[in-house]
């Protein structure tokens, strides 16, 4: 990297902590450091709602996604506008109106005890192992730039987000995620265009698409059902649907963001906004790594995009075989690109569609090659491919602004992370069960702590996101094993008033078994969790009620 990069990456994260720090040094209370004293616009929620789903796994990993298994992704979201109209209607008002610091106060008010605090330690088992992949993510960044261990770059990213939001709190999050939203969108459009404007000559913009299209990129929408296929319009619309009602309706992470809001109508806003913008959000990230693959059609990109992991096969016997077999495939690749170009035949594409497959056969052996090589299983190198784009192909400058982004990004979703986290552990967990009537006072400190401890957590864990694949996907796999039972228990909680306590932590626990059950014998794909986990805590929960008599209306 240029120095310039250096300066312009260190100035813009500078410049966007330091505006957040500044609007949130007036944190007295632990209403001001948890909620913002409840005070946010709408713009602000809304578009640090969006930066905290927008991570660094969304920049570096979604471009990747899209460069290796085309832009069917991006079905992933089709159920997301439905599911933000239906909260604006539901979980908003109710949240606002029990004046709650976390969405699992209000399933004790609703039902008793118990439920809340199962409820809030799903919340806690399921966030606390996804707070390490956001982590991994810019060490994955920093660890190409600096030429360190992913180790110690875990580390560095980790004490600096920890230092940030310790101090700020919340109000602090958000300001910062709202000016780093803005930067996301201004880097994203950059490099969208500069991937097309390093393309060849005679390859414009339409030309592109034709290549992507031909290498089977540009599939945004996919009718074939399979209960195995993760991404097609039917998992979208319905378990994307579900997905999203849990992620925003019952993930402390999302529910924080609204809560700061100054009123429902405000918080209302936040979310709709998200409704509107989100897919189009995500079909560009998704289009741009399209763009970024018909790049690499015509500049021989690497065998492997892992730096590090190329260089250790390079001693290895098979390696100048395979080497010699990828050159001549990329080589075939371009050619056969060149010809599609030209004469636009069924025949040039079967060409180029062969030679395609040629390459990613190569790329498959010399992971394979990894693997033997490193002892360990499973190597991937698809968060690498943006990066890798980013680092040697953008202009002096660009580069610097790309990387701010994908930084600011992750600072953004790990901050809000760790501090939904906290949040949780104090209010659900430590002035519930440890200590309940200690002064404001003490239980800043203890959020400011919690928030530490959080910070040091995804440290420890971030090293196992190392060959998880596509961190995008990881993440929400994740989320959907534990998705479903949240929102079983908060659709019981709003629109079964005569369903108990008692009902509802039965009907969760059954659901949670249910969900692992289908992932163990690998049932579905795990869009479909969240249907299941859902459906089956209502349907016990019910059954329960109906067999016990079990009454409680909401107060």
């Amino acid at each position: 990297m240029n120095i310039i990069d250096w300066v312009v990456m260190f100035s813009t994260l500078t410049a966007v902590i330091s505006y957040g720090w500044w609007r949130g040094r007036r944190n007295r209370t632990t209403d001001e450091y948890l909620l913002a004293g409840r005070s946010m616009p709408w713009y602000a929620m809304a578009l640090s709602i969006m930066a905290t789903q927008a991570s660094a796994v969304t920049f570096i990993s979604t471009t990747g996604q899209a460069y290796v298994d085309g832009m069917r992704f991006v079905q992933f979201y089709f159920g997301l506008p439905l599911a933000m109209v239906i909260l604006s209607f539901t979980a908003v008002p109710v949240f606002h109106r029990a004046n709650v610091f976390t969405a699992y106060e209000y399933l004790e008010q609703r039902f008793d005890s118990k439920t809340r605090s199962l409820v809030s330690a799903i919340f806690l088992m399921q966030r606390g192992l996804a707070v390490g992949i956001a982590l991994y993510a810019p060490a994955v960044v920093l660890s190409v730039l600096l030429n360190w261990s992913d180790q110690w770059t875990t580390v560095l990213m980790g004490f600096v987000v920890i230092t940030y939001t310790v101090a700020g709190g919340i109000q602090a999050i958000t300001w910062a995620d709202f000016q780093q939203m803005i930067i996301m969108m201004c880097g994203l459009l950059l490099s969208f265009f500069m991937a097309i404007h390093l393309m060849p000559a005679h390859v414009g913009f339409s030309e592109a698409l034709e290549i992507a299209g031909a290498a089977g990129k540009l599939n945004p929408v996919t009718f074939n059902f399979s209960w195995s296929d993760r991404y097609n319009i039917f998992s979208g619309l319905l378990g994307g649907m579900f997905l999203a009602l849990a992620y925003f309706g019952c993930d402390q992470s999302q529910v924080q963001r609204y809560l700061t809001g100054k009123s429902i109508g405000q918080s209302r806003l936040s979310l709709l906004f998200n409704a509107v913008a989100k897919i189009p959000m995500q079909f560009f990230i998704l289009l741009t790594g399209a763009m970024v693959f018909v790049f690499f059609t015509f500049v021989q990109p690497p065998m492997l995009f892992h730096p590090a992991n190329l260089k250790k096969i390079e001693s290895t016997a098979e390696y100048a075989g395979l080497a010699k077999q990828y050159d001549a495939a990329f080589l075939e690749r371009k050619q056969a690109a060149d010809a599609l170009l030209r004469d636009h035949t069924s025949a040039s594409k079967e060409r180029y569609r062969q030679a395609q497959a040629s390459m990613e056969a190569t790329r498959k052996d010399a992971a394979k090659l990894v693997d033997k090589t490193t002892g360990e299983k499973g190597f991937n190198d698809t968060n690498y491919i943006f990066l890798t784009f980013v680092t040697k192909y953008l202009p002096v400058g660009i580069v610097g602004i790309v990387l701010a982004v994908i930084l600011g990004a992750a600072m953004s979703t790990i901050s809000a992370e760790i501090n939904s986290l906290a949040t949780v552990s104090v209010i659900d967990v430590y002035k519930r069960h440890v200590r309940q009537n200690a002064s404001d006072k003490h239980y800043l400190l203890v959020s400011r702590v919690a928030t530490a401890f959080w910070g040091l957590w995804a440290m420890v864990t971030a090293q196992q996101a190392k060959n998880m694949g596509s961190l995008v996907e990881a993440v929400n796999m994740i989320g959907s094993l534990f998705y479903g039972g949240l929102l079983g228990v908060f659709v019981l909680a709003i629109f079964f008033k005569r369903v108990g306590g008692t009902a509802a932590f039965i009907g969760v626990v059954v659901g949670e078994a249910a969900i692992f059950t289908a992932n163990y014998l690998k049932l579905t794909s795990f869009l479909w969790f969240n249907v299941i986990g859902c459906v089956v805590v209502i349907l016990t929960a019910l059954l329960i009620t109906a067999v016990m008599g079990e009454r409680r209306l909401v107060k």
